[in-house]
């Protein structure tokens, strides 16, 4: 079933809904005239009891694992399709991985595109080159890795598609290195925050979608993190995405990924440093000046959100005007939760294949 969305950009006052960091629509109005920008629908996805689990016939890994040496890293990624096709660059959240994107990648690339989709700092085989870099989750420093990783693989533009972390990190790059990205996707739209739009308290209810950010500010949560990874990331997966009944295998297969040794440093700080707890490396201060203006995004994207979200996540409205060039907004029906990818792959790879013609 398909249907409209219409889309609108109202007068209220600047907010950062439950901390992702998205601009109210007051500051977007004046972007939003005359851009004359395209509607929004919604578009059904595969019913949750219709969708592939584990064990099925879907597959359930990649067909090559590489490394490569990337600015501070040695990073761990995926890679799928012919090697001098288009680029897309596949981009995970927190706390998943490159999994998100298993039943994405070869629908992508049998249509021609080489796929690219790497660990992010902290997870799977991704490694700091030296033990004495900081082990830094600020949003600029993970958007840098995946510039460096473009730059070691020789690619000079891709279509950037991602999710949670990945949905930032990509909005990062579109907005600051325009002619490295060709288009986007992005799951629940603009994600590009700052440290002091994050000062400000929301209501109560905002808040406690927040919990884990606040227990994370805690030595006590550290620890707990620390000790219960695969739990707490387990709870994450289930709140965030109540309707998606994954099986055993299939999350063992993310967390896994989790065992990472920088891991746990790496999303502690990237929640203190949201909340001005845990200071950031200096080398980043100018990308973050930039970031604290909320740049506009004028590369051709299609936003998607799930109907079924469980996790903190603004309306289309407060952030469509952030986008001056080529624009959709998708609704995913059928119980889909924050791993949009995983949970509607065939609805993910066609975003990516329609914004791909642009």
């Amino acid at each position: 079933m398909v249907r409209k969305l219409e889309t609108e950009t109202t007068g209220t006052t600047p907010v950062d809904y439950g901390r992702r960091h998205f601009i109210g629509t007051a500051t977007l109005a004046a972007t939003a005239a005359g851009l004359g920008l395209g509607m929004g629908r919604a578009q059904a996805a595969e019913p949750p009891a219709a969708r592939p689990m584990a064990g099925s016939s879907s597959p359930t890994g990649f067909k090559s694992l590489k490394q490569i040496d990337a600015g501070p890293l040695n990073i761990g990624y995926a890679e799928d399709g012919p090697a001098d096709g288009s680029v897309v660059l596949l981009l995970h959240g927190w706390p998943y991985d490159i999994h998100s994107y298993v039943e994405v990648a070869p629908i992508l690339a049998a249509a021609g595109y080489r796929v690219i989709i790497p660990h992010l700092r902290g997870y799977g085989t991704t490694r700091f080159l030296s033990a004495e870099t900081p082990r830094n989750g600020q949003q600029a420093a993970i958007a840098a890795d995946m510039i460096s990783l473009m730059d070691a693989l020789k690619i000079q533009t891709a279509i950037l598609a991602g999710y949670d972390w990945g949905a930032r990190t990509a909005n990062i790059m579109a907005a600051l290195w325009p002619e490295r990205c060709k288009a986007m996707v992005s799951v629940s739209g603009y994600l590009i925050g700052s440290q002091d739009l994050n000062r400000a308290p929301l209501p109560p209810k905002a808040e406690l979608q927040w919990w884990y950010q606040y227990y994370f500010a805690t030595d006590r949560g550290r620890a707990g993190y620390a000790k219960y990874t695969h739990d707490f990331a387990r709870l994450i997966w289930q709140l965030a995405s109540p309707n998606w009944a994954f099986d055993d295998a299939t999350f063992e297969r993310s967390a896994a990924s989790l065992d990472n040794p920088d891991h746990v440093d790496i999303s502690i700080h990237n929640y203190r440093w949201r909340l001005g707890l845990a200071e950031g490396e200096a080398q980043y201060d100018a990308v973050e000046r930039a970031l604290a203006a909320f740049p506009t995004i004028k590369v051709p994207t299609i936003t998607m959100e799930g109907d079924a979200n469980g996790a903190p996540h603004p309306s289309p409205e407060t952030y469509r005007a952030k986008f001056s060039g080529r624009y959709e907004h998708r609704l995913i029906t059928g119980g889909i939760g924050h791993n949009l990818p995983q949970e509607a792959p065939k609805a993910f790879a066609q975003a990516v294949l329609d914004i791909g013609k642009a």
